[in-house]
């Protein structure tokens, strides 16, 4: 099997840290993704690698494994055991029976070689390996998320459709079993992991399971009071609005946030912020009228 340098495929350094490796994946996953370079083979070649070469580092046990044993990274632990097996014909074996393992007339690596080679006889058939993890990345709006829904995905030329449950949050990773790389000698498949980037809302933001919104009152309503149509996630409701209300109070809707993730029926909490806006641009009668006003609030 030739040598798949996987350092080289994310263009980072063998040093790298895993808050690096992470920064690097994503910035590669992002240029050579399916979706932004569609009917490109060589970039859909090139997306495999990044997720295969991620899959590897992005793990701490198996980047262990991927610097100590190269391509045979996977079957580090049949290495270990021949090695221990190789330490202990070292002492308690005779030279002829050592030799019987062919230690003078070929080298270390050759005895590994023929414990591991292709179409090696002596490896046992019963062995199998569960396939690579594949991870891949979802760009959503926030409205996309407010309610259960079914998403199709291309990764590694494959379609897979899947369920986003209502809830889920930036950032957050849900796992596919059974849609990552094939299994080896018959194993199971590899997981597929996807990680889910919302956008901003342009009028709602999002924290957790809450929602919080600004309403403009005009100067009137502020002061009088008085009962107002206002938008929220799922469609508009009416509010009342206490005479003498600041600017910067706050109100809450108790059940009109975000959904709970997994939990059906259960709803954050929205929260509003009153912003008055002053009256510009005031007639020479109404200027007057605010005069007279201002002289009935002064002692």
């Amino acid at each position: 099997m030739a040598f798949i340098d996987y350092y080289k495929i994310l263009e980072i350094d063998k040093k790298a840290t895993d808050a690096e490796i992470k920064k690097a994946y994503r910035k590669l996953a992002r240029k050579y993704h399916p979706d932004i370079n569609p009917n490109d083979k060589d970039a859909e070649k090139k997306f495999k690698e990044i997720n295969e070469a991620n899959e590897v580092l992005g793990n701490t046990e198996k980047r262990k494994k991927y610097d100590a044993y190269g391509e045979n990274w996977q079957h580090a632990g049949e290495y270990e055991k021949a090695n221990q097996q190789q330490r202990y014909y070292n002492k308690n074996a005779s030279q002829e029976e050592f030799n019987s393992y062919g230690r003078d007339s070929e080298d270390y690596s050759s005895f590994f070689e023929s414990l591991f080679g292709n179409g090696n006889q002596n490896r046992s058939r019963s062995e199998q390996f569960k396939g690579t993890d594949f991870n891949a990345e979802l760009q959503l709006d926030l409205n996309e998320v407010y309610t259960t829904q079914k998403k199709t995905i291309t990764v590694n030329g494959r379609n897979i459709r899947f369920t986003i449950p209502a809830g889920v949050e930036n950032g957050q990773t849900i796992k596919i079993a059974g849609h990552g790389g094939d299994g080896i000698g018959g194993g199971p498949k590899g997981d597929l992991f996807i990680t889910f980037f919302i956008k901003n809302h342009p009028d709602f933001k999002r924290d957790k399971d809450n929602l919080y919104t600004s309403v403009t009152l005009d100067l009137f309503e502020a002061v009088l009071g008085g009962e107002i149509t206002v938008t929220t996630f799922d469609g508009k409701v009416k509010l009342k609005i206490t005479p003498g209300t600041q600017n910067g109070t706050k109100v809450k809707l108790k059940g009109k946030g975000f959904p709970v993730y997994k939990k059906e029926g259960h709803f954050g909490d929205l929260y509003i912020t009153f912003q008055i806006k002053i009256p510009t641009n005031l007639s020479d009668k109404e200027l007057e009228l605010f005069t007279q006003l201002s002289k009935l609030r002064r002692p």
